[in-house]
């Protein structure tokens, strides 16, 4: 057994999901610092196993982290294997469970019939309650590419779905992808789509604002909305008349509802495409209400049933920095060293024991069988 702490990279099994906990660079600069790291082969990752290797790091085979020793550290990013065999081991993960998301009493309790510890990388904060490593910005940026090109599909293809999209190798394709997009729609509707951006100073916000003054939108066409426009409660009219409205924030509890059935039977309404960045689809306090499913890469949209033209499309992809995923991990992964430093003498940092006593207080939350 290694003397150094384990930290075990397991390979995504999340459909079309290719970004990484960890990068060839930051792998190597843990190892560096005393992590023995292990590295999960995987196809479906952005970066080649072989890119790992040539840094002298040692590839596992995919799926062993679950017979891994009890003592190692799993990391990765979206969910386990829908499965229910207990679950023995640290993980550090997005798992979404303790916003009461549908099902959370299930996944969560693998973890104490297997004597595990969940260490969720979305509560994961500093002192003054901020995320230290988010995928907020590439979120917001790829959400933005992606209702802008959806908005102009509708416009030149009328009637016709929307099909599957496949990542980007880097930021300039997908700009260069996404203003071609933005000028077929100019051309045939006669102007530039009206974005709203709701959470427009946090992180995910700022990623969607840049994207859409990157792609050439004029600045007066981008809306920027965040708690100082939103506090007299929705829903909001300017939300319909807008052509496409982007949801960032981070929903902790009840608030108005932004859009509804009833604001979008305005007949002042533009609003063709809604991305939901933030995702909650499954909280019974999602601020909109008018869809129930989360949509995938290879099917990015679903319909919303309205009066008349034009047609609404929802985006509510839970893992949109994939479409850019070399660069999302890269800068989620630059950010988490801190912390996974800290990690290596077990729990030391305020940062950790917090989200081990959020996860315990949430497990002994469990409704009794």
């Amino acid at each position: 057994m290694s003397s150094c702490p384990v930290l075990h990279l397991r390979a995504e099994t999340k459909p079309l999901e290719h970004r990484s906990a960890l990068t060839p660079t930051t792998a190597k600069f843990l190892q560096d610092a005393g992590y023995d790291v292990r590295i999960e082969r995987s196809k479906q990752r952005i970066f080649d196993d072989e890119e790992y290797e040539a840094l002298g790091l040692p590839l596992v085979p995919e799926g062993s982290w679950v017979d891994a020793p009890t003592d190692h550290i799993i990391i990765g990013l979206k969910e386990l294997p829908d499965e229910d065999f207990p679950l023995k081991h640290t993980h550090i993960t997005f798992l979404h469970v303790f916003k009461n998301q549908g099902g959370w009493e299930r996944v969560l309790g693998r973890f104490p019939r297997g004597g595990g510890t969940l260490l969720d990388l979305e509560f994961l904060q500093d002192e003054r309650g901020r995320r230290v490593a988010a995928f907020g910005y590439h979120a917001g940026f790829a959400g933005a590419a992606l209702g802008l090109e959806v908005w102009a599909h509708q416009i030149v293809n009328p009637g016709r779905e929307f099909g599957g999209v496949e990542p980007h190798p880097n930021e300039k394709a997908l700009i260069t992808h996404v203003k071609s997009a933005i000028a077929q729609g100019t051309e045939k509707l006669g102007r530039q789509p009206r974005v709203l951006v709701i959470g427009a100073l946090g992180r995910c916000g700022k990623g969607a604002v840049d994207l859409c003054l990157k792609a050439g939108l004029d600045e007066q066409n981008v809306l920027e909305w965040d708690m100082a426009e939103t506090a007299k409660g929705g829903p909001f009219e300017e939300i319909v008349e807008s052509d496409i409205f982007i949801n960032c924030i981070y929903l902790t509890h009840k608030i108005p509802n932004f859009v509804d059935t009833q604001s979008l039977a305005s007949p002042k309404r533009n609003l063709s495409v809604v991305v939901d960045v933030s995702c909650d689809t499954t909280n019974p306090n999602n601020p909109i209400p008018i869809y129930n499913v989360n949509t995938t890469f290879d099917k990015p949209t679903v319909p919303v049933e309205v009066s008349g033209p034009p047609p609404l499309s929802v985006i509510s992809i839970d893992h949109l920095p994939s479409l850019l995923p070399r660069e999302a991990s890269e800068a989620f992964s630059k950010d988490l060293i801190p912390t996974l430093l800290q990690l290596k003498d077990r729990h030391t940092a305020k940062v950790w024991t917090d989200a081990e006593k959020l996860f315990k207080d949430k497990v002994a939350s469990i409704p009794s069988q």
